[in-house]
């Protein structure tokens, strides 16, 4: 059997992290998955010899046999593929092996010898099972939903390659969640290891309110005579129009809490986050003489100076 360097496989120096590592090998796989050189058999090897490089070294146990052995690895699987050829004998009941025909060639640590038997006997089992077992790919697509959409929850459908996905939002999303949709990404050997469809979920900005967690802010604006003598005015909210009480006197930047009018709580959809209404009075302008008349004769009863 050719001794297989897996650090050059990957294109990675062996003194390589387990995070440059899975790195490598994903964006190798990447360029070899089965999915994007169908009938391609050079790609289909490479992807096998990739999945088999990155099974060794990123095992960290496995990693380390690989590095004790060396060039000894490629040596031992010749002496494998000859074993009828060669006397192998066993010295002093110590589990040390070596080969009759090269007394240049034996092996004095009886943990290399075990390590041949137990890694390499397990491996020649499942190297099949191994080579034929992959992960299909991630997919990722963004879904933008309105404020109102975010409110209430959504439905879209996504073209995958081979059928249409529907996707349905619940109440209370949120931007720049991310949402996972197992089994519905790449093809991999089977249903089990087919890759996932990653959703970014983007809520895109509202003319009127602005969100901050599940609480909504939005500016109320009401005439003077309302600000100075009271009343009510009908808000709309994102749950319909509620009639908002505005106590005579009230000052501008004054904020007003409806409670439960805010965004729907995603993990409890029952439960609602608050509306704060920040009141801004309209000062009235272009006043004719006649309206002008009119404040300043309420100015005076006011007894309130120039």
């Amino acid at each position: 059997m050719e001794y297989k360097d897996y650090y050059s496989i990957l294109g990675i120096k062996k003194t390589a992290t387990q995070a440059e590592i899975k790195k490598a090998y994903r964006a190798l796989a990447l360029i070899y998955h089965p999915d994007k050189n169908e009938g391609d058999k050079a790609a289909e090897e490479k992807f096998k010899t990739i999945n088999e490089a990155n099974e060794v070294l990123s095992d960290p146990i496995k990693r380390k046999k690989y590095l004790e052995l060396g060039e000894n690895w490629q040596q031992f699987e010749h002496q494998q593929a000859n074993n009828k050829g060669n006397a192998y004998e066993k010295a002093g009941g110590n589990n040390r092996y070596y080969a009759a025909n090269d007394e240049n060639n034996h092996f004095e640590n009886e943990d290399f010898s075990n390590f041949f038997e137990q890694f390499f006997s397990s491996r020649a089992g499942n190297t099949k099972r191994n080579n034929s077992a992959y992960k299909g790919e991630n997919y990722e697509t963004e879904l933008e939903l309105t404020l109102e959409e975010a409110f209430t929850g959504a439905t879209r459908l996504v073209q995958l390659e081979t059928e249409k996905l529907r996707i349905t939002t619940k109440p209370g999303s949120y931007n720049e969640q991310v949402l996972s949709i197992k089994g519905k990404g790449g093809k991999g050997s089977s249903a089990e290891y087919n890759g996932s469809l990653i959703v970014h979920i983007k809520v895109l900005p509202h003319l009127k309110f602005t969100r901050k967690g599940d609480n909504l802010y939005c500016m109320e604006t009401i005439d003077v005579f309302k600000a100075v003598l009271g009343g009510e005015v009908l808000v709309n909210t994102l749950s319909g129009k509620v009639k908002v009480k505005i106590a005579a006197g009230v000052q501008n930047g004054t904020n007003i809490k409806l409670k439960q009018k805010g965004m729907p709580i995603y993990a409890n959809p029952t439960t609602y986050g608050d509306l704060f209404l920040q009141i801004q009075i309209s000062i009235p302008i272009n006043l004719n003489e006649e309206q002008k008349t009119l404040f300043i004769a309420c100015r005076n009863a006011m007894d309130i100076p120039n």
